[in-house]
């Protein structure tokens, strides 16, 4: 049985992807993904008028911490000590929606696309934690890899007309 899958053996089994002959080099992801919401609560957000504090500075953080955790959520991740981790938060007060960005950077064999994912992933669930309580509508969506660089694969952009955007 040969798969094309790196986290399949020949004998269809789950493997973590043997990176030890690999050479480091800088590798460079960026995901991004949306959270929409009622008008209220996006002007409650960017007021800072919630209750629980600081929404994009606590869902900044939670981004960050993700990122750092993505080894012990994701089975087959390899743990990394990432040199650079960025959440940028891009409203869209027309929508009513907040685009959540992260660029995830290392020096290393294997790259960080799981990283970036996961950074905006754990945001986008902060934001929905702290913001439930006034709007439990409040929807998630289109978390994608927007580019990655580095390793034996090269460079991959998603093309304009494939990513999602505000």
């Amino acid at each position: 049985m040969t798969t094309s899958f790196t986290h399949i053996d020949d004998n269809g089994q789950v493997r973590m992807v043997d990176v030890t002959a690999k050479k480091n080099s800088e590798r460079i992801a960026i995901a991004k993904g949306a959270i929409s919401m009622q008008p209220s609560t996006f002007s409650m957000i960017y007021n800072l008028s919630l209750k629980k504090g600081n929404v994009l500075e606590t869902a900044r953080i939670a981004g960050i911490m993700g990122a750092k955790k993505t080894a012990e959520l994701i089975p087959m991740c390899h743990p990394l000590n990432l040199t650079h981790i960025q959440v940028d938060f891009l409203p869209n007060k027309e929508t009513s929606t907040i685009w959540i960005e992260a660029i995830i950077k290392i020096i290393h064999s294997t790259g960080v696309e799981m990283e970036a994912l996961t950074a905006v992933s754990v945001a986008a669930l902060t934001i929905y934690d702290m913001c439930k309580s006034h709007d439990r509508a409040m929807t998630i969506s289109n978390i994608q890899l927007i580019k990655k660089s580095g390793g034996k694969s090269g460079t991959f952009i998603k093309q304009i007309n494939e990513a999602v955007s505000d």
